[in-house]
């Protein structure tokens, strides 16, 4: 995989999983079954939503950076490690993930092993980024 195609399909992934979330803030997803079913209330919800909006905002703006579409004084080392730390996290995630109670959160261990693979993939791949627009 070429670097700036795994970046665009991890941007669409993570406005999905933005959207997934913001679905559970609004309460068309119910809460209950996600987190573990560790929430109890509306106002930690609204926080550990909140969280991962911001957290996947975050990840998005780093993969913009990586590939070259965003221009900043950031070092490529620093992008890296970041990368990495999300590498982590979300294979963290997946292994919670398998181990949920329920099946919403179980089949979404697939999707954070693809952000696992992908991730790896970008940090993985040899290319340069540029400062080039997206196409």
């Amino acid at each position: 995989m070429k670097l700036r195609p795994t970046i665009k399909l991890l941007l669409w992934l993570i406005a999905a999983v933005v959207l997934l979330h913001l679905a559970i803030l609004i309460k068309l997803i119910p809460y209950e079954v996600t987190w573990g079913g560790r929430l109890k209330n509306d106002s930690e919800m609204y926080v550990f939503e909140s969280t991962s909006i911001l957290a996947n905002l975050l990840l998005g703006c780093v993969l913009l950076i990586k590939g070259g579409y965003l221009s900043t004084p950031i070092p490529p080392r620093a992008v890296n490690v970041i990368l990495w730390i999300f590498l982590a996290l979300f294979g963290l995630n997946t292994l919670g993930n398998l181990f949920a109670e329920t099946l919403f959160e179980q089949s979404l261990s697939l999707v954070t092993l693809g952000f696992s693979f992908l991730i790896w993939r970008v940090l993985k791949t040899k290319g340069k980024t540029t400062k080039s627009k997206i196409h």
